[in-house]
């Protein structure tokens, strides 16, 4: 029953968004399709070590409000995440036909 009691925590914790961190297990995404949580993870990766060059350069610029909640409203859509995620499909398609067979 521990693993039933992790997975409805880690599913409070998402409510209505696409990712979180979990302390002990790192990041966890979801999405409307298996492509569009591959790119959320793969974006919130990205975005994580960001932070952290940032920080290690100095003192991070913080987006305002304004300015998060707009790039959010045109590039975060479910359509975004899935569409985002096809040129690195077609390569791993591509450069890897193995992982078919």
């Amino acid at each position: 029953m521990l693993e039933e009691a992790a997975a409805k925590a880690l599913a409070a914790a998402l409510g209505p968004h696409k990712a979180t961190i979990h302390r002990n297990h790192g990041l966890f995404t979801v999405g409307h399709t298996v492509d569009e949580a591959a790119w959320w993870f793969i974006t919130m990766e990205r975005s994580c070590q960001a932070q952290l060059l940032a920080e290690a350069a100095g003192t991070p610029v913080i987006i305002d409000d304004e300015g998060a909640r707009y790039t959010r409203e045109f590039s975060a859509s479910p359509y975004s995440g899935w569409l985002s995620f096809q040129p690195l499909w077609d390569e791993i398609s591509r450069s890897e036909p193995d992982l078919f067979d």
